[in-house]
């Protein structure tokens, strides 16, 4: 029997980062399709919490790897996530203020990830659909119009585009070699 090579630290983190991910892809629209709030309160908290797990993750392997921008990204991810998680547990109508300024902020993050070439072309270009659809979802909010987080056509078909975002970084995550 071979001893197996042991798991570095980058495949170990790119593994983390992929589940946090994956939890927030499913989670999150789940979320989105209950319509019992507190179910859907407690959806969004493991999602939310997925997701800062992944990006602060990330945050550190960019930095690490000088890619400043996609770095900055997740940061910014990150701290949009702990936005909108602050606004999660009062229900879709509290929630208002929280998510406008945690959208305008995914928008922001998605941009910093999306524009530098770090990702394949394909899972940039919806990344940047994803920012340009929750900049408008932002703008909506902070100027006047009431969105709930459920709201149909935005922000509800909004979350697709940043779920396929999510599915081509782990896509990129698995598919390195260490």
């Amino acid at each position: 029997m071979h001893d197996m090579e042991p798991m570095s630290t980058a495949r170990k983190v790119n593994l983390v980062a992929a589940f946090g991910l994956a939890l927030g892809g499913i989670f999150g629209l789940a979320g989105t399709l209950v319509s019992q709030p507190h179910a859907q309160a407690l959806l969004w908290a493991i999602d939310g919490s997925g997701l800062v797990m992944a990006a602060a993750l990330l945050t550190m392997k960019y930095f690490r790897a000088g890619q400043d921008f996609v770095a900055a990204g997740f940061l910014v991810f990150a701290v949009a996530e702990g936005v909108l998680m602050s606004g999660t547990a009062g229900g879709p109508a509290a929630s208002v203020p929280a998510f406008a300024a945690g959208v305008a902020l995914w928008s922001l993050a998605l941009l910093l990830i999306s524009i530098p070439r770090q990702f394949a072309t394909p899972v940039r270009l919806v990344g940047l659909v994803s920012a340009i659809l929750f900049a408008l979802i932002a703008a909506r909010i902070f100027g006047g119009v009431q969105l709930l987080p459920t709201s149909s056509p935005l922000p509800f078909y909004a979350y697709p585009f940043l779920v396929l975002t999510f599915a081509g970084w782990i896509w990129e995550l698995l598919r390195e070699r260490h």
